[in-house]
């Protein structure tokens, strides 16, 4: 009895039926951009809250912090939302479950580790997007996984060389580094193909 029980559960987490057609690249960069667009304000607005909440003089003006906080946290699971149901991810309303804990789960300890925010929600919303964007057969969760600590250390170097200039790019690294590693992903494999 235990035995189909475990044989259905693997059943169910299989990532995409196969033959269910690759997400041509030109939706993916769309779900991407379209994200990533979605991502800006959420990071600017937790970035707001963050900045006015560690501020020592009271007469610092500036947006309420926990209304700025609430707002960037409202707007981050719509990232996943986006990235998911634009790609056609299988069992979407899961996957942005998982995403959202995975962002709290690495961006916490990453920001603590890092001793700064932008660096925790860069890897947060990277770890998230790893499993809220469809993957595709020959695409490598190492990869997406590389491609996101990437982006975090390139992030927290450019915290620490660049400063302030460094905030501004930052919500472009996550998700535009797992479509750059699933392209490679891609592109290995379509080599391989041609070496046979």
């Amino acid at each position: 009895m235990i035995e189909p029980m475990a044989m259905a559960l693997r059943q169910r987490r299989r990532p995409d039926p196969a033959g269910v057609e690759p997400l041509p690249p030109r939706r993916k960069w769309l779900v991407i951009t379209l994200a990533t667009l979605l991502l800006v304000p959420a990071y600017w607005s937790l970035l707001a809250g963050l900045v006015v909440e560690a501020a020592a003089d009271p007469a610092t003006t500036g947006p309420n912090p926990a209304a700025a906080l609430a707002l960037g946290l409202a707007l981050v699971p719509f990232v996943f939302v986006v990235l998911a149901f634009g790609s056609g991810r299988s069992r979407a309303p899961g996957a942005v479950l998982r995403a959202m804990g995975l962002a709290l789960l690495v961006g916490i300890p990453v920001s603590a580790l890092a001793g700064d925010a932008v660096t925790g929600i860069v890897a947060g919303v990277g770890a998230g997007a790893v499993v809220a964007l469809r993957a595709d057969e020959g695409h490598s969760l190492g990869r997406r996984t590389w491609a996101v600590v990437l982006a975090s250390l390139y992030t927290f170097a450019l915290v620490r060389t660049a400063g302030a200039a460094a905030l501004l790019p930052a919500p472009i690294f996550p998700l535009t580094g797992i479509g750059v590693a699933d392209h490679l992903s891609e592109w290995r494999r379509e080599r391989a193909a041609r070496a046979a």
